[in-house]
């Protein structure tokens, strides 16, 4: 999340710059009234937009432009050159753009351009619903309502949240924000002052116990009832609690929320040495955060290495190195047999002094609701290319969701962030009766200390992983193939051969 005033780089671009600096397809930072400008040039058009992300502040300079849009290097946000409108999950703001003007053969920079405002598009839609209503506080439920209203959509948005805070920037839970290097007022995904602006009603710390699929009604715990004409099922998953005695002490940690992190923060301080259970990326983000807090920080996880189901041998083998470096101390090949009130019991009879415990060792999709309703369970709630359940009407998105992937030609689920914002954003156009397919590759990233792991595509399993560069030096790409097709790519600081990857895949050139 950076300032695009900060130390803005290149030429002044009101100066102008001649056509020669930019070739066709070539990108240029240069700065206009003191803000960074990108310029990109396709063929005879060439457009200005701020020259980073709105998502975490990216160098778009240093992305992948396809037709007349940029994607982020950083997390695969993606921007329309023309109206600077975000088009693609992480981001949600759009981008700032610029007159430009070409005389002779120098190129100048102008005004900014009025954000214009989106004329209705819901023209094509056979009957609009009058109110649509979101079961879920997460990020597919955020993204489906922002998507609803930048639609222009007029009908009735109600979102019910179990949770008692707004939205929030979740990866940021057990990366930065744990870490202490991020504030809290970066987290909400919008203030307060957004759902009232754009009409969206809110309704948290208020639970769901059924939907009633003939009356189209969500039933509440306290007995309401909300009626809908659309409804979009985004509950989430929620964090796996170990079933061994005594794991319920208010030393023992989940993270999944807001409220969580904080949980975290505030005993971190006092704590000498946690044991994290489990040696997932949540686990390992955790043990990175209270690393950087001064923690001692011991990881008990059953695998023989870290991470190898999800990233093969070589990259565990890695990220172990890493958290090495960093003081980590893991104890694998092992598990927790019981909690105590300062301290932990392992399996193979060690004793780890605890004053506070962290447990990373899974999610469970939070499908009862849609199982009750009577719709099609498959390891997740089943859906259709267009997120529609087996109730018509009714849509999913997000980590409860099993959809029909075009990459890999299965039905899959992830529990992935980004894929999450972009389902609700799909389902919201579905709702608006769009018949828009999901076919987004799915793109994830973690981070452990100051070292990022984009990993794009999806392998359950693989038959064999293509390594280029080198691993240790941090400078990697690692294809995950099967029977020769590439399935999913990872990458640690090769930003444009991921994105490149991407786009492989959605042109099913992989």
């Amino acid at each position: 999340m950076t300032d695009s005033r900060s130390d803005p780089k290149g030429p002044d671009l009101a100066l102008g710059i001649a056509l020669d600096d930019l070739p066709d397809g070539g990108k240029l930072v240069g700065h206009k009234d003191g803000e960074s400008v990108l310029l990109v040039r396709r063929g005879a058009e060439i457009f200005a937009v701020a020259a980073t992300c709105s998502h975490y502040g990216g160098p778009l300079v240093d992305g992948l432009v396809v037709d007349d849009s940029v994607r982020c290097p950083w997390h695969h946000a993606c921007f329309d050159l023309r109206t600077g409108e975000a088009l693609r999950a992480p981001a949600l703001s759009p981008l700032t753009c610029w007159s430009v003007e070409q005389r002779g053969d120098r190129i100048f920079v102008g005004e900014k351009r009025k954000k214009s405002s989106q004329a209705s598009r819901d023209s094509n839609a056979e009957v609009l619903p009058e109110r649509i209503v979101i079961v879920g506080g997460g990020a597919a439920a955020f993204a489906a309502a922002e998507r609803l209203r930048r639609e222009q959509y007029q009908g009735a948005i109600v979102m019910i949240s179990d949770d008692e805070a707004l939205p929030v920037d979740r990866p940021n839970l057990s990366k930065d924000y744990l870490a202490g290097k991020a504030p809290e007022d970066w987290i909400p995904l919008r203030t307060e002052g957004f759902y009232a602006k754009n009409g969206i009603e809110v309704r948290l710390g208020t639970k769901v116990a059924d939907i009633d699929v003939r009356a189209r009604e969500v039933v509440l715990a306290d007995g309401g009832r909300v009626a809908f004409d659309k409804l979009l099922l985004a509950t989430g998953a929620e964090p796996v609690r170990p079933s061994i005695p005594d794991a319920n002490q208010p030393h023992v940690h989940t993270l999944r929320s807001l409220a969580d992190s904080r949980a975290i923060i505030a005993q971190s301080g006092a704590a000498r040495r946690a044991v994290v259970l489990g040696a997932s990326f949540i686990g390992l983000e955790v043990a990175a955060a209270l690393r950087t807090r001064g923690v001692e920080v011991h990881v008990v996880a059953p695998e023989e290495r870290p991470m190898e189901r999800v990233l093969g041998p070589q990259m565990g083998d890695f990220i172990r190195a890493l958290h090495d470096e960093h003081g980590v101390v893991f104890h694998l090949k092992d598990t927790a047999a019981s909690i105590g009130a300062s301290e932990v019991l392992l399996t193979s009879g060690s004793t780890l002094t605890a004053d506070l415990v962290v447990a990373g060792i899974g999610v469970r999709p939070r499908v009862d609701l849609a199982e009750r309703a009577g719709l099609t369970i498959d390891r997740g709630v089943l859906v259709d290319a267009y997120l529609e359940t087996s109730a018509p009407g009714i849509y999913a998105a997000g980590d409860i969701a099993r959809w029909p992937d075009p990459h890999s030609g299965e039905n899959i689920r992830v529990e992935h962030w980004v894929v999450a914002e972009r389902q609700g954003a799909t389902a919201a156009l579905n709702m608006l009766g769009r018949r828009k397919e999901f076919t987004d590759v799915p793109f994830f990233w973690s981070q452990h200390y100051d070292i990022p792991i984009n990993y794009v595509g999806h392998a359950e399993r693989w038959d064999a992983i293509e390594i280029e560069g080198d691993i240790a030096a941090k400078d990697c790409l690692l294809r995950f193939t099967h029977g020769g097709r590439v399935l999913a790519v990872v990458t640690i600081f090769r930003d444009a051969e991921s994105l490149e990857a991407e786009l492989a895949m959605e042109q099913n050139k992989a």
